[in-house]
């Protein structure tokens, strides 16, 4: 075993001496050592549970035969991070977690690890670090939290609450109203309760084959998701008994799968950062226009807030993320001979799986679209490209053009919203908001629910080199690359200039003429950085674009 390094033979006498010191008997130390990797903490809400699911993943490693031990990994809360400087420090968590966990991971020498995360970067990360430590890794997530319900009985959730704040600066909504969704849109732990991206990349960890068939739709305060728990923890020490690693599982075919999967569900467009990140750590590089091309084979399956009315748990009664495969399966769109973490293939894990509710996962030949829930636009304004989750846009914005109102922080935007300075038939543009301008590339929620809060979503744009919220809807388009702090095009933009966008075709055009954006740039200065000191200021000069998947160098 791995751990043999540490704990068999006379040389290893002082290390064993520091375990006695943990009370760890030497009949434990015989065992396979694995490393539970546990995300809990008392700040987010998709995470305050997760003490309890590392008991029960600790209690199925032992019944199987394994020890267990416990080690931390970070985790951001986006939704309390949101529309201030903490969101620089979202996306830059997902490159420290996958660096702590590796470096906890190979200076004990586990033999296995169990992954414990549940939001938006902490999932990524800790796949980053599974693919970059390359032992036997299984995930096992916190589950999603259950969707809120108003007095007047409608469902709702956390991006309509952020909605309801741009309805009451629209005058459509009153404190009350908006003290109402407060209380209500959250009402158990677990990730927020749509499609958003923390519950997309746990859907994916089912897609590439590293999560059980449930781990990413039990929610978190049903005991399913603890008897899963202690699955995960049995199924570790086959995988450390087979030698079955992360890269036998994440090969190119299951990354593949993921993306197909991804434009069936219509998950959060952050997949198109995550996804080459993790393939990066396996030596696979993700290429964007893949997206498209995979897109236009994949029809859309799922609506699922914010694009639709329906929520993870509903999602979990209709057959989960595997319901959603096997309707794919059915025209040959995934590679079902892969290697998953059940030791199985995914054709051998499809067995016997029914689509419990064709309301909810069309069937695939009725889906809500013949193409998948993102697309990757390119054009003179993106001519690396820019995402847009192409399934939460309203059908008058498939195609939209409109004037460019110009703002070089998302804070400039919000209080120009706020102050109802939009119009309709507006293209917002907010840049120096990337990798790194940013720094840290923040989500831009807080403007895009204003926008569809004030009843103006299916009437204005918005664009940044940003990102968004899984929670975004409507015709927000981000990831444009070149950033502007690199001097990409969108550095060029000015007040007024006509923005054409078609979704369809997968184009964006600044309609301005070469000469003019040619004399533009001989004048283009790059700001100052706004961040000069610290991790931030680190993190800017090592990361790349985008549309690389934000990866370091």
């Amino acid at each position: 075993m791995r751990s043999d390094n540490v704990k068999k033979g006379v040389p290893t006498a002082p290390n064993r001496s520091l375990f006695y010191a943990l009370g760890y008997t030497r009949e434990e130390l015989e065992r396979p050592l694995i490393g539970v990797v546990c995300s809990y903490n008392e700040i987010v809400p998709g995470h305050m549970n997760l003490d309890k699911i590392a008991e029960a993943v600790k209690a199925g490693v032992r019944a199987a035969g394994g020890t267990p031990v416990e080690f931390p990994a970070i985790a951001v809360c986006d939704g309390i991070a949101m529309g201030h400087v903490g969101m620089k420090y979202s996306l830059v968590t997902r490159d420290l977690i996958a660096d702590s966990t590796e470096a906890m991971a190979l200076a004990h020498q586990f033999d296995g690890l169990v992954m414990i995360p549940n939001c938006d970067k902490n999932v990524p990360g800790l796949l980053m670090a599974a693919a970059r430590v390359n032992i036997p890794t299984i995930f096992c997530s916190g589950g999603p939290m259950l969707a809120g319900r108003l007095g007047d009985g409608r469902r709702t959730c956390l991006s309509h609450m952020f909605e309801a704040v741009g309805g009451y600066y629209a005058g459509n909504l009153d404190e009350a109203g908006v003290e109402e969704y407060e209380e209500n849109a959250c009402p158990t732990c677990g990730s927020c309760s749509g499609m958003y991206t923390a519950n997309s990349m746990n859907c994916l960890t089912e897609a590439i084959g590293m999560g059980l068939r449930g781990n990413g739709t039990i929610p978190a305060v049903w005991s399913a998701r603890l008897r899963l728990a202690k699955h995960a923890g049995m199924q570790i020490i086959e995988l450390v008994k087979k030698d079955i690693k992360p890269r036998d599982i994440m090969t190119p075919a299951a990354f593949h799968n993921a993306e197909t999967v991804d434009m069936a569900l219509g998950c959060s467009t952050n997949t198109m950062l995550h996804l080459p990140a993790i393939a990066h750590e396996c030596g696979i590089e993700l290429d964007l226009d893949m997206s498209n091309e995979i897109s236009s084979k994949t029809p859309n399956l799922c609506h699922l807030a914010p694009a639709g009315d329906t929520y993870m748990e509903d999602l979990e009664g209709a057959g989960g993320v595997h319901a959603v495969m096997m309707e794919l399966d059915k025209k040959g769109l995934l590679d079902t001979s892969v290697l998953t973490c059940t030791g199985k293939t995914l054709g051998e894990n499809l067995e016997g799986v029914v689509n419990r509710s064709p309301d909810l996962i069309r069937p695939i030949d009725s889906p809500y679209s013949p193409d998948g829930g993102i697309a990757v636009l390119k054009g003179n304004l993106a001519p690396e490209g820019c995402v847009v989750k192409r399934s939460a846009v309203a059908p008058e914005m498939m195609r939209h053009q409109g004037p460019a109102r110009v703002f070089n922080s998302e804070e400039e935007a919000i209080d120009a919203i706020y102050a109802g300075k939009i119009r309709k038939g507006d293209v917002v543009v907010i840049r120096y908001e990337g990798p790194k301008g940013g720094p840290g590339m923040r989500e831009m929620l807080k403007p895009t629910s204003a926008i569809c809060g004030m009843a103006m979503g299916s009437d204005v744009a918005l664009i940044t080199d940003g990102r968004f919220s899984g929670a975004t809807r409507g015709a927000a388009i981000g990831h444009i690359c070149p950033e502007a702090a690199q001097g990409g095009p969108i550095a060029l933009v000015e007040e007024g200039d006509q923005i054409s966008i078609d979704i369809p075709a997968c184009k964006i055009e600044l309609l301005v003429d070469q000469d003019t954006l040619s004399a533009r740039r001989a004048a283009w200065v790059c700001p100052e950085p706004k961040i000069k000191t610290g991790y931030l200021a680190r993190y800017a000069k090592l990361v790349t674009s985008a549309a690389r998947g934000a990866v370091l160098e």
